[in-house]
């Protein structure tokens, strides 16, 4: 893969994980102080990004942040548990991308969106897409690239004409104590819609240059991916009331450009949110799959997803894939939302944590301080999303301790019936 592959099988991701999937979610916990979340956790992206660019053009593997924590806290029953935990993030990611698909899907198309429906369309988005990835690296970052084109123009097109309707009202942010909270849980919850860039790191191996690219495919999809959040949030919320938004939450951004463009808009949308939801399970399930084969090859799952190529046998691909639609139809938006960022938070944690250590020995550079800062900012987004799901998905939250838990259980198993250890093998500098 190029620079611009990377990049857009990272902002692929990125977009179609919270754009279209999650606006309505985001109006309903932060009303018009929405602009300002999406501001909010694009710097909070920028703490953990940080440690990513600078571990990543150093020890270039497809395990990503499992390379790192290996590198810099070794071989243990944690390290283990949150390898297990990563893979489990795109699992779930998946899961949020079928539901968001259907949820488009079935209105355009005025079909019932019932269970037995909606189960349907979620299972052949990930079929389809599975198909695709079955053909490897080159096949997704050719397909990414053109289906990010394609729905970047839609949104564009959406900013465009929708600016200049905009009500003032709406959209000026709100600072009581209330507004204030929710801007808070909102800024912990789309944190999530940033964790794409960290996929750059998974197909590292895969990239040409990966020591100059990586950092700067990493730094160029935040950056878009921020400017294009903040643009729709704006015309978003401030072209439909936020009752009317809330009542479309699967597919808000398709009921706020009616306003201005009508039922062309409406159709112009789903259809760009079609796009963005594929490219983004796209790029996810090439990175799941991905990560299985890595980790594999580090003794982090099961032998049988240990092959020298997916074409022959793909089952890291194949397992990915299930276990997402299982979810998929086990939780809805916020509950899905909620696990994947407690997931992810944890691991960047570990991660900012090795890059710390790292720093310490001389293995890696940057500033140890910001290194800090960062680890301590991203803890407190943690403690905020985990009283958010207390309060508002008790569901959720007991889901998310659950995964930890059975992690953990799981790798105490496993290690223990196969004596085996993990081991470096990304190529380190």
């Amino acid at each position: 893969m190029g620079l611009w592959e990377a990049v857009a099988m990272a902002v692929g991701t990125m977009i179609g994980a919270s754009i279209f999937t999650m606006l309505g979610l985001g109006a309903k916990i932060a009303g018009p102080n929405l602009p300002l979340v999406f501001v909010l956790s694009g710097l909070l992206a920028l703490f953990v990004a940080y440690s990513y660019a600078h571990l990543g053009k150093r020890y270039v593997s497809n395990a990503g942040p499992i390379e790192f924590i290996v590198r810099g806290v070794g071989d243990s029953l944690i390290t283990g548990a949150l390898a297990i935990l990563f893979w489990f993030s795109f699992v779930v990611s998946i899961a949020l991308f079928a539901r968001g698909f259907a949820g488009y899907l079935l209105p355009l198309l005025h079909l019932p969106q019932t269970g037995p429906v909606h189960a349907l369309a979620e299972a052949a988005v990930v079929a389809a897409f599975t198909a695709l990835n079955f053909f490897g690296s080159k096949a997704v970052g050719r397909a990414e690239f053109w289906i990010v084109l394609v729905k970047l123009s839609v949104l564009g097109a959406f900013v465009v004409l929708g600016i200049w309707t905009i009500n003032p009202d709406w959209v000026t942010p709100r600072f009581d104590p209330a507004h204030l909270r929710g801007t808070l849980y909102g800024a912990a919850i789309f944190f999530l819609s940033y964790m794409g860039f960290g996929l750059v790191t998974n197909a590292s191996e895969n990239l040409e240059n990966p020591e100059v690219n990586v950092p700067r495919a990493i730094y160029l999809s935040i950056l878009i991916v921020s400017i294009v959040y903040v643009s729709v949030a704006l015309v978003a919320v401030g072209n439909l009331a936020l009752p009317e938004l809330l009542k479309a939450e699967e597919y808000a951004l398709a009921e706020a450009a009616k306003p201005f463009l009508g039922s062309f808009g409406y159709v112009l949308v789903s259809l760009g949110a079609l796009f963005s939801i594929s490219s983004a399970l796209n790029a996810t399930l090439y990175g799941g799959a991905n990560i299985a084969y890595a980790l594999a090859r580090q003794g982090q799952l099961p032998k049988i997803f240990e092959r020298k190529t997916w074409f022959s046998a793909p089952e890291g691909l194949y397992a990915t894939a299930l276990l997402g639609l299982v979810f998929a139809l086990a939780f809805d938006l916020s509950g899905i939302a909620g696990i994947t960022s407690s997931v992810m938070i944890m691991i960047y944690l570990f991660v900012i944590a090795s890059h710390y250590r790292l720093l310490r020995r001389g293995q890696a550079d940057g500033n140890p301080w910001f290194v800090l800062l960062s680890f301590v900012a991203v803890a407190v987004v943690f403690l905020v999303l985990q009283a958010y799901q207390w309060n508002q998905s008790r569901s959720a939250f007991w889901a998310t301790l659950a995964a930890f838990i059975l992690a953990l259980a799981f790798e105490a198993v496993y290690r223990g019936a196969t004596r085996r250890e993990i081991h470096e093998r990304g190529a380190g500098k």
